[in-house]
């Protein structure tokens, strides 16, 4: 049919029609296509939906209703989500047409406002370049007419663009961050509010908890660092568990805590190593127990008494009354002894008495002596005992038993030499010292190389000691 009215037109007609669709092409081309194409790349970006942002299926990025609009970092208004866009992605697409404007260099135009009352949008354009589109669902979100929402949000956007004196721009930065941290601090006010209370809660349930356990360790255990140890254990156990609770609340995700924790368990492994292995070593001396508070112990070349036990450190007051803070992972890499661990400890004492001393009759003696002294333990019994014939003497050994605090131990060690030497001079038994015998030599018998080196004088005198008594 088509064909049959193209040979009826003729030649003419034919070069009419071809000169009539030319311009038709060349006035679709010049005027319609590109303002298609500019209204059609806005509405994909920002479709002119009015139906409510709540009907469409929600995400996890839509929990965002409203976002910024940022000029220089700043933000001026928020705006809303559409069907099928969400506040963020619309706020992102806005900003980076701002940014592209102001990348130019020079000053941009005025912000105008263009309605299109058959589409019920209006276009913010500035520099024959549309900047965003605000809908009908913008003016129900703000509850203002569309007209009216698109005078406001030009007017802004032309002070925004506008090139401020830089002590202004600062005030504005200023008070624009003073809001944002308002609006954030308002928002998340609920559960700022929510993760106090559980922290107050927190605090006293810690406390009650820490009390019990000392209760309980008080009636079961009767160790004074095994209630130390069961006590911070339930108030730091009750303070991790509200922890978790508050960040929660806070919208912290604790999985992700977790997995975090876990990327950077190795680097905070390596520089808390010394930290971590002192906390380790103290519960481990803690539960153990080698020594409690207020045993005299001596560690390395520390002695004194144990003052408190702590999960960091052990803090020894010396016998000269200095306070020293060992770290736990000394003391449990160290060996210790504890010299009142147990309620006696047994002292010695070394007497050297003559050869000719009956050594009966100095056994006795020494037996009175010691029967008087406060502190010497009846069981077991003192002991006197031959130690050694030495070169000038024969010594005797004395043994008992005396308190195990140090005090005690040597005062009353002190008392026993005493008496014992007082007994021995009262009978007087000799308590001789090493015996030399002095040799004198004619200097004519010397070598003859002796005799002329000048550190052997011709008077010199030789000193040997001797096994003779």
């Amino acid at each position: 049919m088509f064909s049959q009215d193209r040979d009826r037109q003729g030649p003419v007609g034919r070069s009419l029609s071809w000169v009539g669709r030319s311009l038709a092409l060349c006035f679709v081309l010049v005027v319609i296509l590109p303002q298609s194409i500019n209204a059609q790349e806005e509405m994909e970006e920002e479709p002119p939906a009015i139906a409510p942002a709540a009907s469409t299926p929600a995400g996890p990025q839509e929990q965002l209703f409203f976002a910024d609009v940022l000029v220089r970092g700043q933000p001026i208004f928020q705006v809303g989500s559409l069907a099928a866009l969400t506040a963020g992605d619309r706020a992102q697409i806005i900003n980076r047409r701002i940014a592209s404007v102001l990348s130019q260099g020079e000053p941009p135009d005025a912000v105008i406002v263009q309605l299109e009352p058959e589409r019920e949008i209006a276009l913010l354009k500035v520099n024959n370049r549309i900047l965003m589109t605000i809908t009908t669902q913008d003016a129900l979100d703000f509850d203002v007419p569309l007209e009216t929402l698109a005078d406001q949000w030009a007017l802004r956007l032309n002070q925004s663009l506008t090139a401020q004196p830089l002590a202004v721009d600062v005030f504005q930065r200023l008070g624009g961050t003073t809001q944002q941290l308002l609006r954030d601090t308002i928002n998340l006010l609920p559960s700022l509010l929510g993760a106090l209370v559980i922290m107050f809660l927190t605090w006293i349930f810690a406390h009650g908890v820490r009390r019990v356990g000392l209760v309980w360790a008080e009636k079961t255990e009767g160790d004074r660092s095994v209630e130390i140890l069961i006590g911070r254990l339930c108030y730091g156990g009750v303070w991790v568990i509200g922890a978790i609770i508050a960040l929660t609340i806070l919208g912290l995700d604790f999985a992700t805590l977790l997995g975090t924790l876990g990327l950077t368990s190795v680097a905070i492994g390596f520089s808390l190593k010394d930290i971590l292995s002192n906390y380790i070593s103290g519960v481990i001396l803690l539960a153990a127990r080698p020594f409690r508070i207020q045993d005299q112990i001596v560690v390395g070349e520390y002695e004194g008494t144990v003052v408190q036990i702590q999960l960091r450190a052990t803090t020894m007051r010396t016998y000269d009354g200095r306070l020293v803070y060992i770290p736990n992972q000394v003391v449990f890499q160290s060996s210790i002894i504890n010299n009142t661990a147990s309620p006696m400890r047994r002292s010695d004492v070394m007497v050297g008495i003559d050869y000719d001393a009956n050594l009966t009759e100095v056994k006795t003696l020494i037996e009175e002596a010691l029967k008087p002294i406060l502190g010497i333990q009846s069981q077991p019994s003192p002991l006197v005992l031959v130690h050694e014939l030495a070169a000038s003497t024969i010594n005797l050994k004395i043994r008992f038993w005396v308190d195990s605090r140090q005090q005690s131990f040597l005062t009353v060690t002190s008392a026993v030499t005493q008496a014992i030497k007082e007994k021995l001079a009262d009978a007087h038994i000799e308590m001789p010292t090493e015996i030399y015998t002095l040799m004198f030599r004619d200097p004519a018998h010397l070598p003859l190389s002796l005799e002329r080196h000048p550190e052997y004088p011709k008077d010199q005198t030789r000193s040997t000691p001797s096994s003779e008594a």
